[in-house]
């Protein structure tokens, strides 16, 4: 009995295991605890391991390519027609184990230690900054009660929370402005945070090869750079650069039959951090496009007479996204056509 192929459904504790040999026939199924799964795999002789890329799905795929088998991450969606009757471990962990013997399976590229810890870096940023954000909302919200307005925006209440604190003649309460007070400390506390952040991230971008190259591209910064290389490396896990910009969701629906093609809206599917950096990115480059004269500028400015600035912003993002994988895949420098 010798296993070539294994699927195994992650989890928390209770790790489900299915494994067939080389015609496919079932020869294990077997449940481990968290704790036996490293000794169980260095016992076996080495063999192509399949899992979902989900929590703790690249540790595991580090620590068994270790006891020398060949671990491949596949992604929810690509298993979910392979499995049979209900949604179980037992029936995951077959799905995922016929899933990953597929010759035209796309599989996630397993991170490294250093490219998680980069993306850590940006997770933590994104929270905090999600967490200003829902405080300025809340202090907004609150300061409306006693017929306060401010405009939006962050630096709106940084600007008025001070001079509101200040003003005697505005009737609110001693309570109520010693709230306010303590909420201008957090989110001062969190701009310091954020700001940290920022200067990590500008030193990573400024150690890293790739991502200079891609900060040469217009709507590049350190963020977008380092998230990229953080996430797809060298870019070669995908064919090209219109697979990239699929992935990450930039490319419309297709319902096409017959010979007719039928494109719809754009699909957001993939990586929602990438996406909304590259957009956001090509906003800022649109700022600059009308006084440009280079190849690119003239196209995205007649796509914005011909359109809007939204569908200009996400188009352009697109084709930032094929720049971006033909710069890290062929190893090149970015060169402005005229």
């Amino acid at each position: 009995m010798k296993i070539t192929r294994i699927g195994i459904d992650l989890a928390k504790n209770v790790f489900q295991v299915h494994g067939v040999d080389s015609h496919g026939k079932t020869v294990l199924q077997k449940q481990l605890s968290r704790a036996k799964v490293i000794d169980f795999f260095a016992r076996l002789e080495p063999c192509l391991i399949g899992m979902e890329a989900c929590a703790g799905a690249h540790h595991w795929a580090r620590a068994l390519s270790k006891q020398g088998h060949e671990a491949r991450l596949i992604a929810a969606q690509f298993v979910r027609p392979y499995r049979k009757n209900g949604k179980n471990d037992k029936n995951d962990a077959e799905a995922i184990c016929e899933a990953v013997g597929r010759p035209n399976m796309r599989f996630v590229p397993v991170k490294s230690l250093e490219q998680q810890a980069v993306l850590t870096v940006h997770r933590v940023r994104q929270l905090r900054v999600a967490e200003r954000t829902a405080l300025v909302n809340q202090v907004r919200g609150l300061l409306a009660e006693y017929g306060i307005v401010l405009a939006q925006g962050t630096a709106q209440l940084r600007r008025g929370l001070p001079r509101i604190l200040e003003e005697a003649g505005n009737n609110l309460p001693d309570l109520a402005r010693d709230i306010f007070a303590e909420l201008r400390l957090r989110l001062a506390e969190l701009d310091r945070q954020i700001a940290d952040y920022d200067r990590h991230i500008d030193r990573l971008a400024a150690q890293n090869e790739s991502a200079q190259r891609l900060m040469k591209l217009d709507g590049v910064g350190p963020l977008t750079a380092t998230a990229i290389v953080a996430s797809i490396n060298d870019g070669k896990c995908f064919r090209n650069g219109r697979q990239f910009a699929a992935w990450l969701g930039l490319t419309p629906r297709q319902h096409s039959t017959g010979g007719k093609a039928r494109l719809g809206s754009m699909s957001k599917r993939g990586d929602v951090y990438l996406r909304t950096l590259l957009i956001h990115g090509s906003r800022s480059a649109l700022l600059r496009s009308a006084h440009r004269t280079d190849s690119k500028s003239r196209w995205v400015e007649d796509l914005k007479r011909r359109s809007c600035n939204n569908i200009a912003a996400v188009t352009l993002a697109a084709k930032h996204a094929r720049i971006i994988w033909a710069i890290l895949a062929r190893n090149q420098e970015y060169r402005l056509a005229v």
